[in-house]
């Protein structure tokens, strides 16, 4: 990776991790308190999802009009619009995880780094559960071996 590309990524990953920092992603009892609107209800993290939604809306208008990334040879862009199991196991899955912990992964690597036990062992855990869903899915699919020189 060249110098510019590393620092450009490092430079935006400080950016939004202080953006997580300030909003208060990273406070676990305050988004619990966002997704409790029975309760205690807190919606000032609608504002911070408004604030996102803007920009990738913006940006989801102007992305298409490059001829190519800034910083790729090529855009990725899903091809697939398909709502299959995979998807929707995995987006509860979020959300209930987010519901009770009160993090999602980008807050919880900050807070981890702040030094957040919670937070360390939230990681720690999304870490050994993508491991475990990887292993199910190779042991599912597995690959068939390139033709050897025998």
């Amino acid at each position: 990776m060249k110098l510019d590309r590393a620092l450009g990524a490092a430079g935006a990953g400080v950016l939004f991790g202080a953006g997580l920092v300030v909003s208060g992603m990273t406070n676990p009892q305050k988004v619990i308190a966002f997704l409790d609107p029975l309760g205690n209800w807190d919606p000032s993290l609608a504002f911070v999802m408004a604030g996102a939604i803007a920009v990738h809306a913006l940006a989801y208008r102007l992305v298409p009009k490059l001829s190519k990334p800034l910083a790729a040879h090529e855009f990725h862009v899903p091809r697939s619009r398909a709502l299959d199991a995979r998807l929707v196991l995995g987006a509860a899955t979020f959300g209930v995880g987010w519901g009770l912990a009160g993090y999602c992964p980008g807050p919880s690597v900050v807070a981890a780094g702040s030094g957040s036990a919670g937070a360390a062992i939230f990681v720690i855990a999304l870490l050994a559960g993508v491991a475990v869903v990887r292993m199910a899915e190779r042991a599912a699919h597995p690959r068939v071996p390139a033709h050897s020189a025998e």
